[in-house]
């Protein structure tokens, strides 16, 4: 017991009850089995012990006198920074409708840049930020198939494209922007829904009086934010795709919407393995769509294209996208279940600024 608790000695000097303890105990990977070592019946148990035997300056309670401490204010900064790229895509949507030619390139552009570093400062600060920095390669090519891939994959189906995109969802390679801007505009309620997690689980936390107790209280949480972010997102595609006429495209949207959310979530929370491979697989499976398809045209590989042409079919080019970010959501709600409903995911860290 002395060697864990010299090991673990700064956590329990700056703890301020045992299951801030115990959730860094968690952390460092102590189980209940691990406790038992130490003839305790769990790891909360084992964190009630060395929270009372390790010595503090002054006399502090067990437990907050305050069982419902007050939430972290909401800044402006991070708040207007999560609207921004909404408000900019939009910007270069309407720039995209009322140009033409080269200037309509020169919008688009401009846009795409204005609106990508609006979404890097977005994720820098506030309750999307994270300490590990995770490359957004993926993201971006599964932002860039919402908008340019359905059109490409039902052209290459019909043996195009005859030309290049010219923003209009009429072209020789349609562009479908209205599931792009509702991804954008809702960066904010990803931002306030990843606000209200932390918030709310913090609190559990401090009122909980253990790990199996914070777990179960934290689950309804996590699916209740999910849930609260996506009906924001159903609105938003529904409204993007009547104000520019198009087909809202609620497959694709939700699906690549829950990915997203769920990745952000659990890389801001410590845990970016996961978030990273299931991104990396959803992307490659709508590039390997997109290849198989082309590479079908090729003597003797007519066999290639037969399963994604039987997906398009069936369900037309929304298939392939809405079943690779589908599964992958559903992938990492699970993981999420997991790592999001346990108590070291929210041990007291830096506040956003």
């Amino acid at each position: 017991m002395k060697a864990l608790m010299h090991r673990h000695r700064a956590l329990c000097e700056r703890a301020v009850d045992p299951l801030e303890i115990a959730a860094g105990l968690e952390a460092h990977g102590v189980t209940d089995r691990t406790a038992a070592r130490f003839r305790h019946r769990d790891v909360f148990s084992l964190a009630e012990e060395m929270y009372a035997r390790v010595p503090r300056d002054g006399d502090t309670p067990p437990y907050p006198s305050n069982p419902h401490p007050p939430a972290p204010p909401v800044r402006v900064a991070w708040v207007v920074l999560t609207l921004l790229p909404g408000a900019l895509c939009a910007a270069t949507v309407a720039g995209l409708r009322l140009t033409d030619g080269r200037p309509r390139l020169i919008a688009a552009v401009v846009g795409s840049l204005a609106v990508t570093l609006a979404l890097r400062a977005a994720l820098r600060r506030g309750p999307l930020s994270a300490a590990t920095r995770t490359t957004g390669t993926w993201t971006c090519w599964l932002i860039g198939y919402a908008l340019l891939g359905d059109g490409l994959l039902r052209a290459a189906v019909a043996g195009g494209p005859d030309g290049l995109p010219d923003g209009t969802a009429d072209g020789p390679w349609p562009v479908t922007v209205a599931p792009v801007l509702a991804l954008a505009l809702a960066c904010a309620p990803a931002a306030g829904s990843a606000h209200l997690l932390a918030v709310r689980a913090r609190r559990k936390l401090t009122v909980s009086r253990g790990l199996a107790d914070f777990s179960a209280s934290a689950r309804p949480l996590l699916f209740g934010t999910v849930a609260l972010f996506m009906c924001a997102l159903t609105a938003l595609v529904a409204l993007t795709g009547a104000v520019l006429a198009e087909p809202a495209a609620h497959p694709q949207a939700l699906t690549l919407g829950a990915l997203l959310l769920l990745a952000r979530l659990l890389t801001v929370h410590g845990h970016t393995h996961a978030p990273t491979l299931v991104l990396t697989v959803a992307a490659t499976v709508e590039a390997a769509a997109l290849a198989t398809v082309f590479a079908g045209r090729l003597p003797g590989c007519d066999l290639l294209a037969v399963p994604v042409e039987a997906l398009v079919a069936a369900c037309g080019p929304a298939g392939v996208p809405t079943t690779a970010c589908g599964i992958g959501a559903l992938t990492l709600l699970v993981h999420a279940n997991r790592r999001l409903t346990r108590a070291s995911a929210h041990a007291p860290t830096e506040q956003p600024r």
